[in-house]
This record gives C-alpha cells, sequence and structure tokens, in this order.
C-alpha cells in the first residue's frame, strides 16, 4: 500500500469511526453494544490518526495499524448490530496486529537510534 493509499483508507476509517462512535452514543439498542462502538471507534481512531502520521515514512507499518484496528473494530461493530458473539474470537486477532504495528516501530525506532 503506498501513502496515498493509506492516507484514503486511514479518512475513511476515520469517518467510519465517528459514525459508529455517534451511534453507540445515540442509538445503540443496548448498554453492551454501545460499550462495543465506544471501544471500537477509539481504537479505530486512534489508529486511523497514527496511520496518517506514518503514512509518508512508514506505509507497510501504518496499513499493519489500520489493518489491525479495522478487523478489531469491524468485529465489534458487527457484535453491537446482532452478529453473533463467537465472532468476538477474531476480535483479538486485529489487536495483534497493532501490537505488531508498534512492536515494528518501535524496533525500527531503536535502530535508527543506535
Amino acid at each position: 500500500m503506498n501513502r496515498a493509499q493509506v492516507t484514503v483508507f486511514a479518512a475513511l476509517s476515520a469517518a467510519l469511526a465517528v459514525a459508529a462512535g455517534a451511534y453507540g452514543a445515540h442509538a445503540a439498542p443496548t448498554a453492551q453494544a454501545a460499550d462495543w462502538l465506544a471501544t471500537g471507534s477509539l481504537y479505530q481512531m486512534v489508529h486511523a490518526v497514527a496511520a496518517i502520521a506514518l503514512a509518508s515514512r512508514y506505509p507497510r507499518i501504518a496499513a499493519l495499524l489500520l489493518a489491525g484496528a479495522a478487523l478489531f473494530a469491524l468485529t465489534l461493530y458487527a457484535m453491537a448490530l446482532g452478529a453473533p458473539r463467537w465472532l468476538g474470537a477474531v476480535t483479538p486477532i486485529g489487536g495483534v496486529m497493532m501490537i505488531a504495528g508498534w512492536v515494528t516501530l518501535a524496533a525500527l525506532a531503536a535502530r535508527k537510534a543506535d
């Protein structure tokens, strides 16, 4: 994924995060659904902003953060909208992808600090 593609995906991801957060705050059918929407939108927004910041220098890391955040958030959104709860078993895969992106960035920065 190149810089422009990462930026487009990140901007759309941020827009979806705002929409999910608004739905959770104003129209979620249950408290659990509202919690899932709030959690998903927070992680998705933070990682969309981080990806925009990283896109020009580290587009692959930005893409990994975005993919992880999308998987994490979208599984939560799906459950909030009535998908089966077993889908929650997929959510941590997105979390691991986000962690991998941050650890990769830390390793690159540490290598450059030497």
